[in-house]
């Protein structure tokens, strides 16, 4: 069996690799995230977005889908997403 079509750019809705970022439904308080990779599965057309960090001093790579991903400076839940508004000021 061939491996998946996968795609990873490290560009995405106006971040760049450790562009800071806020993770909605982690469940980790105090938690803290930086932009990875976008990565799209061309077969299946599934997306997901790589994001590294977590608790203080950890550096864990994790992968959530992209309607999770927030600017810093947004409200989850009243702001959109960065999937839903890429680009928008990320500070």
């Amino acid at each position: 069996m061939a491996p998946p079509d996968l795609r990873r750019v490290t560009q995405w809705a106006g971040l760049l690799p450790g562009d800071p970022v806020q993770v909605e439904g982690t469940r980790i308080r105090s938690a803290t995230w930086a932009f990875v990779a976008h990565v799209t599965n061309g077969e299946s057309g599934a997306e997901w977005v790589e994001v590294v960090g977590g608790r203080a001093g950890d550096r864990t790579v994790r992968s959530f889908r992209p309607d999770q991903l927030y600017a810093v400076s947004a409200r989850p839940g009243r702001d959109p997403s960065l999937a839903e508004a890429p680009g928008l000021p990320l500070g």
